[in-house]
């Protein structure tokens, strides 16, 4: 097979556009084109690239270290971080760039390879044996790196020399696998933090974790190392800049995006309601998300308490779901929030609900009269967005990407710090005003339109062609 040729069931079809150091955008943006000119050719198809020798990733080395993209959102360490791989593979492979996720076996009789989705060829899933199956937590995976890190290099080993054009690597600890797999192979790295030890630090919720100083300086060394940073902010960008002494020219912000095939309004709150068993005129303030003290879901329980304490009668048409389970250091104290509530006085209204893959969740979302998002510290908040592309407004913390997930008084209400005090006021809001939830709930639709993943994989993937680009010419001139 010839070094272009792709794997049969690969397409080479379609490309990004670039509008400047801001990448990403509206859905419905032409895929066919990048502003990017070549040699002065204008703009180029990925076909008229190749034709001029430009910089063409054909298959991207995918690692993440500590959860698979093949696990449910919600439970363990799988989160919105999953649902960005996954979502960003699919969609790069159908730009014509083939994925490998890298990620390690967390059960044993797991086949080696497996497709990302059955039947739809252009992303493989590789399963790496690293450590236990079962019982390592996130804080122990330092150790099995170099395990991990071994189990990368046979997979490259057996391929063809020049087998993978970049390696685009995932949170810290996929970092340093990254950073080592692509000097030995001599291609460029491209690394998306997702969360920075510096950051969760700043803004720790009470009784929370700090993150450890070796982790700190792990990302500082990926900073150092990478070739390119996607941010998924440009307060992201800003921090990698402060906290890591980044070099401004490295970093790309591209924002995360929504699944608007999977989210969107559907048949209404009503008829999501009936299939949930939820009352059709109750209210129904939802958090959806892993249960830890970072996602802050104790702020809301403590202002669901003070509205009832103001008015007892809501009592009866007052229904909290909580959906999702615990997860990073809130597996220290899992019972932790069903003791809340009960302290409160809530328990009868809260009602826990386990995980539910992606399909469901969208139900929840049209079934919620508002979401409600105390989080501490988001990367950037793709729950929000998942929720207002099903026409559910959301009361979230003015904190990281989440300003610009929810527009502040359009698709949702935004509200400084953390306070539960402050998020009951919002939620009376929603009470007083029971055409506000409509109001915001269709201006939320609108909203999450600008955030198709399609223009996030074409941004994505005009990152890896500029550090391509890059690394080819300084390697010439080496």
């Amino acid at each position: 097979m010839s070094q272009d040729a792709p794997r049969p069931g690969g397409s080479r079809t379609g490309g990004p556009r670039l509008g400047g150091p801001r990448l990403g955008g509206r859905r419905g943006r032409a895929h066919g084109t990048v502003a990017w000119a070549v040699a002065g050719a204008g703009p180029l198809t990925w076909r008229r690239r190749r034709a001029v020798g430009a910089a063409v990733p054909r298959r991207v080395a995918m690692l993440s270290v500590h959860t698979s993209p093949l696990h449910q959102p919600g439970t363990g360490d799988a989160g919105g971080m999953n649902v960005y791989i996954v979502e960003l593979a699919k969609r790069l492979a159908d730009l014509g760039i083939e994925v490998e996720i890298f990620t390690r076996a967390t059960t044993g009789g797991l086949p080696p390879t497996v497709e990302l989705t059955p039947g739809a060829e252009g992303v493989l899933v590789r399963h790496i044996d690293a450590g236990p199956y079962e019982g390592l937590a996130k804080e122990d995976l330092p150790t099995q790196l170099c395990a991990f890190t071994h189990g990368v290099m046979q997979a490259e080993a057996s391929q063809r020399p020049g087998y993978y054009d970049i390696v685009h690597s995932h949170y810290w600890l996929s970092g340093h696998v990254g950073w080592l797999a692509a000097q030995r192979w001599g291609v460029p790295l491209v690394h998306t933090m997702h969360t920075m030890a510096k950051v969760k630090n700043a803004a720790l919720a009470k009784g929370d974790t700090p993150e450890p100083a070796a982790r700190v300086i792990g990302e500082t060394q990926i900073v150092e190392a990478a070739d390119r940073l996607i941010a998924n902010t440009e307060e992201e960008a800003d921090q990698l800049v402060h906290h890591y002494a980044a070099a401004r020219e490295k970093v790309a912000v591209v924002h995360p995006g929504v699944n608007l095939d999977r989210f969107h309004p559907a048949d209404g709150r009503v008829a999501a309601r009936a299939r949930l068993g939820l009352p059709p005129d109750a209210f129904v303030p939802l958090f959806a998300g892993r249960i830890q003290p970072l996602k802050a879901p104790d702020v809301l329980l403590r202002a669901v308490a003070i509205v009832l304490n103001e008015d007892p009668s809501l009592r009866e048409r007052l229904v909290v779901p909580v959906v999702g389970g615990p997860s990073g250091s809130g597996l220290a104290k899992p019972e932790r929030l069903h003791k809340l509530a009960a302290q409160l006085g809530v328990a009868d209204v809260v009602r826990f609900q386990p995980p539910v893959e992606q399909d469901r969740l969208a139900d929840w979302y049209r079934a919620a009269t508002v979401l409600v998002m105390p989080s501490y510290s988001e990367s950037f908040g793709l729950v929000a967005l998942e929720a207002e592309a099903c026409g559910t407004p959301v009361i979230a913390a003015a904190v990281g990407g989440l300003p610009i997930a929810v527009k502040d008084g359009v698709s949702g209400l935004l509200v400084p710090g953390h306070e539960p005090a402050d998020y009951a006021r919002a939620l009376r809001h929603f009470i007083d005003g029971p055409r506000l939830a409509d109001h915001l709930g269709t201006a939320a639709v609108d909203h999450a339109q600008a955030f198709g993943w399609e223009a996030v994989a074409a941004a994505t993937a005009e990152v890896y062609a500029r550090a391509l680009h890059d690394h080819r010419r300084l390697a010439a001139h080496a």
